[in-house]
């Protein structure tokens, strides 16, 4: 019955045709950043990792983390990798909401031994894209994530795909990113130009550092170049922002080893 309630919901929304999501729907400003976003991706991905678990999050809410993984996984996946998308936002899921699919079955219901087949989960809309939801929230999300079963969980799906990106709460709200931070490849950061607050920025870095996090890049949302708008996403390096915060960043972590 999941599985038939699942699919139908994948193909509501290919008749919804959510625009504001999903990448191909996009105008081609965004759509070429996203593709850009794949190949910075593939080029900082560690030296023979066969499957990458990339984490997406934020400093705060409203950044756009969301949709950002939803369409990272997708243009990784576009490309004819299998991918495999996980809302590990266990407080406030919103990927199913975004994809038009059931919440339930999904992580948790992996996480509690419940088993699941991964042909539910498969997109409809591309056959190598898989969406796993948040599944029923739990009381202890961050005790989930963090756990020795989340860890087995990851090993068994690392087999079955070539890239694992996980949605992930907002680093500053809740330590639910920290947590999951020693089994993932590395992590990705959405920040909202003219939204995001700079100490807000700087205290997620500094959390990050503190718990050996292994930051991929960052992803700008909303840049403007040239008082026009570029796209929806940018390579969040190429911002006098980014800038600031990367030499923070390798302060911080000099000062550390002295």
């Amino acid at each position: 019955m999941a599985s038939k309630k699942r699919r139908s919901s994948h193909s509501a929304f290919n008749l919804n045709d959510h625009k504001k999501t999903l990448h191909k729907n996009l105008e081609f400003t965004a759509t070429e950043q996203y593709k850009l976003l794949r190949a910075n991706i593939d080029f900082t991905i560690p030296e023979g990792v066969k499957c990458p678990i990339i984490g997406v999050t934020s400093s705060m809410r409203g950044e756009g983390k969301s949709t950002t993984a939803v369409n990272l996984s997708y243009v990784l996946a576009e490309k004819g990798s299998r991918v495999l998308l996980i809302d590990g936002d266990l407080r406030i899921p919103s990927i199913a909401k975004k994809m038009d699919i059931a919440s339930s079955p999904g992580l948790t219901d992996l996480l509690m031994g419940k088993g699941a087949q991964m042909i539910d989960f498969q997109s409809n809309i591309l056959k190598s894209w898989y969406i796993l939801p948040s599944g029923d929230i739990p009381p202890n999300p961050s005790e989930l994530l963090g756990s020795r079963r989340m860890q087995v969980v990851l090993n068994e799906l690392k087999e079955v795909f070539d890239y694992i990106i996980v949605d992930l709460p907002p680093v500053n709200i809740v330590s639910d990113a920290l947590s999951i931070a020693g089994l993932i490849t590395g992590m990705v950061v959405v920040i909202r130009e003219d939204y995001a607050e700079k100490k807000e920025v700087e205290k997620c870095f500094r959390q990050f550092k503190l718990s050996g996090v292994n930051v991929l890049g960052c992803v700008i949302n909303g840049a403007k170049t040239g008082g026009r708008a570029y796209g929806k996403y940018k390579r969040y390096r190429y911002s006098k922002y980014y800038r600031y915060y990367q030499d923070e960043y390798v302060a911080h972590s000099e000062d550390g080893k002295s």
